[in-house]
């Protein structure tokens, strides 16, 4: 059966390696929403997601002399979009006081992951233990354990090797051990799987 959409996006791409403008703000429209919803459970900031999603649709602008109207878009918007993510953290971990601020906004918005497993009281508990540590192993600890990345991705945003990520959640863990040796065996017992999630 004839994908109707398919064939309808491979002509669009075609008009938009033309220069056709009026292509380019409908493929524009079609995918803003999309990328904006991926770009801010990454980057927690409207400002931030405002500033990329206009700097992917430039880039794309520019380089669609090159678009294969055979391949899927979508996966080439959202490869490109990554990328710049990715260049945005790595400028992030270079600049100390950056850092600090980009932690400290997103880390009430990582609580709903904890929360699955947590009451309120315990997640707030565990975010407090969390904020005591250094700010780059606390970013090491949000990205590997409450947002799921591998030590590769986090390699990639952070611009680290894989030995210091590792050390630092090595670190993490004896911390957060440590910090919940007086609580109740079933509150050690959900940080503990809060801890070892992903491996």
């Amino acid at each position: 059966m004839v994908n109707v959409d398919r064939i309808d996006e491979q002509a669009l791409l075609l008009q938009l390696k033309n220069g056709d403008q009026r292509a380019f703000e409908i493929l524009y429209n079609r995918y803003k929403f999309r990328i904006a919803g991926n770009l801010f459970k990454l980057l927690k900031s409207d400002d931030l997601v405002k500033e990329i999603l206009q700097e992917l649709f430039f880039k794309i602008w520019e380089v669609r002399a090159q678009i294969d109207p055979e391949k899927s878009f979508k996966s080439y918007l959202f490869r490109i979009a990554e990328n710049l993510v990715y260049d945005y953290f790595r400028k992030v971990a270079k600049d100390k006081r950056l850092l600090a601020k980009v932690v400290a906004s997103s880390s009430e918005l990582y609580l709903h992951i904890e929360e699955d497993m947590l009451n309120k009281e315990e997640a707030q508990k565990l975010q407090q233990a969390i904020n005591m540590m250094p700010i780059q192993r606390k970013m090491v600890f949000t990205l590997c354990k409450l947002e799921g990345k591998s030590y590769k991705e986090v390699e990639e945003i952070m611009g680290i090797n894989a030995k210091t990520i590792s050390s630092h959640m090595l670190q993490a863990n004896r911390f957060l051990r440590a910090y919940y040796k007086d609580s109740s065996a079933l509150t050690i017992s959900l940080v503990l799987s809060v801890l070892l999630k992903g491996f």
